[in-house]
């Protein structure tokens, strides 16, 4: 029996973040169906940390992978990274085991698109200029993914370290059409004039206050995934005119941003992509998507760096019965 070792070189090759939208579409979609098979994640704790088993099998397109994600908060102590992923996938006609990839390249990917979709379905059309707090791995491929789908002209960045920050401003300038980068020095700086607020850290409290946003903004927020934190305030949340999750009964059990304002969810994302929900309406409508990630992102990503990796030879194949 053999499988194919993608390492994080690999993914990356493998999925692009157009073709990670479009996997995120797809996903979500099935999602907002009820045509996929995706158990409730599964906890494992340990002395040292936590042990996450996500699971998912969507039947139309024969995706089928388990993802499993362990956080160590002491494991930078020694070196490590505080949070490790690897992703199975199977052939869901033998249950054959087909490859093992890098699930942290992975993950940052399909959470990145996953905004990407929310961003090209709810903000603006003409929406120039992006909000962005944090500026780690999700900081970036959030703002990658709105690039993708918006033509975005200028950033007013925000980071807690200002090293980090420093950074992130250094580095977009290289990318293709990069836009300008402004360095904030209070969150009112990054939200005012900003037409689309990306949210990708670990602050267990809000980063701005609601009432700074414009009519229209669009903000994702995707750095939170526990019942009592969150990234924005009850000001945002009851100023948005729709509220969209990925997954309505992941982010009802985790999601501070919605549960601690007793938010009213207005559509899953796939929903809308569905036509079963409506999405904006009106350039002046505020507009907020919360996603805490979900496995079925997981299984379609993995199907397509399969697919690449199987295609352009990318990857080791080892037969594990020898």
């Amino acid at each position: 029996m053999s499988i194919r070792i993608l390492t994080a070189t690999d993914v990356i090759a493998a999925l692009p973040m157009t073709k990670a939208i479009d996997a995120m579409r797809h996903a979500y979609s099935q999602l907002s169906t009820s045509k996929v098979i995706m158990p409730s994640r599964q906890h494992i704790t340990t002395d040292k940390g936590v042990t996450l088993i996500m699971p998912a099998y969507l039947p139309e397109g024969s995706e089928f992978g388990i993802k499993v994600v362990s956080v160590y908060d002491e494991n930078p102590m020694h070196n490590l990274p505080r949070i490790t992923a690897t992703v199975l996938v199977l052939d869901p006609t033998t249950g054959e085991p087909k490859a093992i990839m890098d699930g942290a390249s992975l993950t940052a990917i399909r959470t990145g698109a996953g905004g990407g979709v929310a961003a090209d379905l709810l903000a603006r059309p003409n929406a120039l200029t992006v909000g962005l707090f944090g500026a780690g791995v999700q900081a970036r491929v959030q703002l990658q993914a709105v690039m993708a789908v918006r033509t975005i002209k200028r950033v007013n960045l925000m980071s807690r370290t200002q090293s980090s920050a420093e950074l992130l401003a250094a580095e977009i300038p290289k990318w293709t059409d990069a836009p300008v980068v402004n360095i904030a020095s209070t969150p009112k700086q990054v939200v005012v004039g900003a037409d689309i607020v990306l949210c990708a850290t670990t602050s267990a409290t809000p980063l701005f206050d609601g009432n700074d946003l414009q009519q229209g903004t669009h903000i994702t927020a995707v750095g939170t995934f526990v019942p009592e934190k969150r990234e924005v305030d009850t000001t945002t949340i009851r100023r948005a005119d729709l509220v969209a999750v990925d997954s309505r009964e992941d982010c009802l059990e985790e999601a501070g941003d919605l549960i601690i304002p007793n938010a009213e969810i207005h559509a899953e994302i796939g929903e809308i992509i569905n036509g079963d929900k409506q999405g904006r309406q009106s350039d002046d409508e505020i507009t907020f998507f919360k996603s805490v990630g979900v496995a079925v992102q997981d299984a379609v990503a993995a199907s397509v760096v399969l697919s690449e990796a199987e295609e352009k030879g990318l990857g080791a194949v080892i037969d594990i019965t020898q």
